[in-house]
């Protein structure tokens, strides 16, 4: 999937309201975190009003979020919520922010200059797997991308504290996945897009590590030595492979605007 290689999952159509300078690029930035709202609303990765995905904004002091109230499926580009490193919106708006997605959100842009957009969820699957001692196993070829590049972060409660911030940096590392055991999945990427497809895989290899599990039958685990290969052939690492696939998620990416233009063209409104 080589969601480590540079790649550019701009928008192949801007939206209304989109121009130059960055006034232009806010608005790009806007429409790509509004479609991977919608997105994960479509794959059912939701919790009501609850959990959140956000978007550091050109200069690294601001980051958007959703509008706390609102339901993935009803979030646009005009609607997210431009906040500060304190919490606090920094342009007026009728919402509310989140003050656990504050806390989660802003201490991981303040640590990592890579991770640019930040994603959480609370899904069956994800919970399931953060509720167990061993976390993601290396049953499927899903899982095999996330093999010794992810993090654990020890429950506290709800994220409420400041004081929090630090051990979660410090248990992502420098990951682009973590699990909040007893809680959920979180991804991070350069791109709202790259942090929407590690959780759309993430999400699919806690799936199928419970169905494995749920038959109660043994798992069969490939070798050490594979597992690590196919972790460097799915992350863009050097394999020796007779071929490429290095592109493939653009071309994901490209087709996920496709969809999202389809079940919710109001997404840059």
């Amino acid at each position: 999937m080589s969601l480590d290689a540079p790649t550019d999952t701009r928008s192949p159509a801007p939206g209304p309201g989109s121009g130059a300078g960055p006034g232009g690029e806010e608005r790009r930035l806007r429409e790509e975190l509004a479609a991977v709202y919608r997105l994960v609303a479509h794959f059912r990765m939701t919790d009501l009003i609850f959990t959140h995905i956000s978007q550091r904004l050109p200069g690294g002091d601001t980051f958007l979020i959703n509008p706390y109230g609102l339901l993935f499926s009803e979030i646009t580009a005009s609607s997210l919520v431009v906040v500060g490193h304190d919490g606090e919106p920094v342009v007026p708006t009728p919402y509310r922010v989140n003050p656990a997605g504050f806390v989660i959100h802003s201490a991981i842009h303040e640590s990592r200059p890579d991770a640019h957009a930040v994603l959480h969820t609370h899904t069956r699957a994800g919970c399931a797997v953060a509720a167990q001692r061993d976390g993601l196993l290396p049953v499927n070829q899903f899982s095999m991308e996330f093999h010794d590049r992810i993090g654990y972060h020890d429950y506290e409660g709800v994220a409420l504290n400041d004081a929090e911030k630090s051990r979660l940096v410090a248990d992502l590392g420098p990951h682009h996945a973590l699990v909040l055991r007893n809680h959920g999945l979180l991804t991070v990427g350069d791109t709202a897009g790259k942090a929407f497809l590690r959780m759309y895989y993430l999400e699919r290899a806690c799936e199928v590590q419970i169905a494995a599990q749920s038959t109660g039958a043994p798992l069969q685990l490939p070798p050490p030595d594979v597992v690590e290969h196919a972790a460097r052939q799915l992350t863009g690492g050097t394999t020796g492979d007779d071929h490429d696939m290095s592109d493939s998620d653009d071309l994901a990416w490209v087709a996920m605007l496709r969809l999202a233009e389809r079940i919710a063209p109001d997404f840059r409104d």
